[in-house]
């Protein structure tokens, strides 16, 4: 399982506006540069969050972004799956339909399942609230 970019700095950029919006429009380029990343490449990652509802976006005087619910309403998994798409630990789990010649004969494959209901059930888990506070859950 490898998260790419996109989805690391999808998830930087719903802490930034989590940290620093308290509810107001926060212009990309002040994301940008708290972030140290290139406003252009944070357009198209922010058009695609806006799209999918996971922030509020305005133009003009006073636009620019927001989140659409309270940081603790948002499960890291879903923000990581909004820009990658399911994010298995295999790729033969990366599509609903398993189109692999051995599956049947698959020993491995029950693991690699398990393993990749773990990450998910992790990730839904952890929200940007914990995130920004420190509060990670931790399994015994």
């Amino acid at each position: 399982m490898l998260v790419s970019t996109k989805g690391r700095y999808a998830l930087r950029i719903m802490i930034d506006l989590a940290q620093h919006s308290n509810g107001e429009y926060v212009v990309l380029m002040d994301i940008a540069r708290r972030q140290n990343i290139s406003e252009k490449y944070l357009e198209g990652i922010v058009a695609s969050l806006s799209r999918l509802g996971l922030l509020q976006a305005q133009r003009g005087r006073g636009g620019g972004y927001r989140l659409a619910r309270a940081p603790e309403e948002y499960p890291v998994g879903e923000i990581i799956r909004s820009s990658e798409g399911h994010v298995a630990p295999v790729s033969c789990l990366k599509t609903e339909k398993i189109d692999c010649p051995q599956a049947d004969e698959c020993i491995t494959l029950p693991m690699w399942r398990e393993l990749d209901r773990r990450i998910d059930r992790f990730l839904d888990s952890v929200t940007l609230a914990d995130l920004i506070h420190g509060t990670i859950p931790v399994e015994p």
